[in-house]
Parts: structure tokens; sequence; C-alpha cells
């Protein structure tokens, strides 16, 4: 572990950017061949009631729990340090982000991360979905929309530290209850938590004999591990950690790869969640390339357009107020056992579902 973290150290912000894009390629690679989408798992589900692509996002979600932890009583990585694990519990954004970010995923026709590799394929649909949820990302963090998040949250955030609990961490809220030593507490929540969904997934006989399902949950979970690892020993040549650890996460970072993109010369090396995008639209151009699949696709109709649009704006405030989207909340937040991406998720599967049925309703009407 030390000879990584030293080699990291030798061009950390180089190493960020280069293993991020790796990580991305590799994401949005996988996600085109399999077919990979959260949204289009609660479609199957309500649809079809065909389960598989919703058990390969538990998978991923299982997968990655159990890596993360293992990084974390490794001490390869320091989960205290990330967003995730902050004091501050901030329920109702939680909740009112993740039905808005449900709700947009539905009318944009998949979430920030399907839309990126739709857009690697040549949908231009996708490609201005993006660019209206950094835009509204952005402006819900700093801009127009700013200070009404920040009142919200101000005014409902529950902070922890009042009752003695110092992160968000399940585990570390079951040992505060309980007197579980930590690690004892960490074990017990990973075992149930990510065995719960492991047995969920490979219980049923459809998902266990469906090679391209079971392939996009291992490797999704994979790249989530690999991502907060990547993160967590970096370190520059005097021991200082360069950035709070994370993993994939595709909200803000559409916003960060646009504000990239016009201020270039500013910082010509990527930061590891913009090289994440990158690579995620690179991966998707491979894959569709060689499968023989790409092509430019655009807009059907003026109402096609604006339903996007809306999926659009809804996912970048919406992901914003969550703290991250199907991946980033779901996936690499729930990795860290973080109470309030528990609650992010289940509000996503809300949204999703009352957004489909909502869709369906402006459909037939």
């Amino acid at each position: 572990m030390d000879s990584l973290r030293e080699l990291l150290a030798s061009n950390a912000t180089m190493s960020l950017a280069i293993g991020g894009l790796i990580i991305g390629f590799v994401f949005g690679f996988v996600v085109y061949r399999t077919n990979f989408c959260s949204m289009g798992s609660l479609s199957d589900m309500l649809t079809f009631g065909d389960y598989r692509r919703f058990r390969s996002w538990l998978l991923a979600i299982g997968i990655a729990i159990v890596g993360v932890q293992l990084l974390r009583v490794t001490g390869a990585v320091d989960l205290s340090k990330s967003m995730y694990h902050a004091p501050g519990f901030n329920w109702l954004g939680n909740i009112i982000g993740g039905l808005m970010f449900g709700v947009g995923m539905v009318f944009a026709g998949g979430c920030a991360s399907r839309n990126l590799v739709r857009a690697g394929s040549g949908d231009l649909r996708a490609l201005l979905v993006l660019i209206v949820v950094g835009i509204f990302a952005y402006m819900t963090i700093g801009g127009l929309f700013g200070p009404v998040r920040a009142e919200l949250q101000n005014a409902t955030e529950i902070d922890l530290t009042a009752f003695d609990v110092n992160t968000q961490a399940m585990d570390n809220l079951l040992s505060r209850l309980t007197g579980l030593d930590g690690d004892l507490a960490v074990g017990l929540v990973t075992i149930i938590l990510a065995g719960s969904f492991l047995a969920y997934c490979l219980s049923d006989k459809g998902f266990r004999s469906s090679v391209p399902h079971i392939t996009a949950g291992l490797v999704i979970g994979l790249c989530i591990v690999a991502g907060w690892a990547l993160t967590g020993l970096a370190y520059d040549e005097f021991g200082e950690s360069i950035q709070n650890p994370v993993s994939l996460t595709f909200v803000r970072p559409s916003g960060d790869a646009l504000e990239y993109l016009m201020r270039f010369t500013a910082q010509m090396i990527p930061g590891f969640g913009v090289a994440t995008v990158f690579g995620a639209l690179i991966g998707a151009f491979f894959a569709a390339k060689l499968a023989g699949r790409f092509h430019i696709a655009t807009f059907a109709d003026s109402g096609d357009t604006l339903r996007n649009l809306l999926g659009g704006m809804l996912m970048g405030v919406g992901g914003v107020l969550a703290l991250g989207c199907t991946i980033g909340q779901a996936v690499t937040g729930l990795s860290t056992l973080a109470i309030g991406s528990l609650v992010s998720f289940a509000a996503i599967i809300a949204g999703g579902i009352a957004g489909i049925k909502s869709l369906e309703r402006l459909m037939a009407g």
C-alpha cells in the first residue's frame, strides 16, 4: 500500500486524472454493452415484471459496500473525510432531491450516467440533457438557486454531533446506540446490508443465468471501489491528501466538465470527477462503434424536447439537493454506509416510479 501511495505521490494530479479516465472508460463501456440502466430497471419492473436490471443495480451496491468497507478497515481510505459522512444529516434535501431526481431521470430517458453513455453513442438529446444537468447543478450549488438550497438545509438539517454521533455512517450510529466496538459495528452493518442485497440478487434463477446483468453489477461495483481506492490513496510528496476521497458520481461533475472546457487554460489537467465524465463518454463511444450501433439521434418533436429539458433541470437541482444520483448516492454513497445515501436511494426509486406513472398518463392523454 505504501509503495502505491509513493507512486501516486510522484504526480498525484496526473494520477487522479489518468485513473479517473480509465475508471470512467470501463464504466461507460460496460454500461453500454450490458444495457445497465437504473431508470430502465424500474420500468422493467413495472411494465414487464422483470427484476433483473434492478437486481444488477443492487449487486453493484453490494459489491461496492464490501469493497469499500475493506478499504476502510485496512486504512486505504478515510471515509470520515468524504461528504457522505458529514455530521449534518440533510434529511429533507435527501428526500426532496431524490424525488426530483427520480422524476427527472424518467423524463430525460435515463439518469445522468445513462445519458453520458447515450451521448457517447451519438445521442444528441442526451448531450443536451447533460449540459442542462450541469448548468442547473451549478445554479443550485452557488448560483440562482443557491440561497434557497442553503436556507432549506440550514432550517432542516440535523446536527448529529448533538447526539454524540460524529458521522452519518450507520455503523457509527449502531456503535453509539449499543456500545459495540467500531470495527465490529462496521462488520455487522456490512454483512446485514450487503448480504441482504447480494442474497436478494442471487436468489433469482433468471438473474443467476444472465451474464450481462451479473457482469454489469460486478464491474460497476468494482469501478466504485477503484474510485475510492484511487482518491483515498492520492497524497502529494509531502504526505498531504490532494482531495477528499470520493468515487463515481455524475451530477456536479457534469457541471465541472463544462467549466473545465470553458476554462481549460486555467487548469489543463482535469480533476478526478471531470476525468470520469470524459472517460465514460469515450468508453461508450468505443462500445457503440465496436457493436456497430453508433448513430446520431435527436429529438422526435417539441414535446420530446421539453420533456428532456425538464428532466435535465430536475436532475441537476435534485442531484445537488440529494448529494448524488443513481450512482453517486445509491452506489458510491451507500458504499460508505451513510444514512443519507440510503434515504436518497429510496427517494430516487419512489420518484422514478412516480415519474413512470406520470409519463404513462401524459403519453396516454
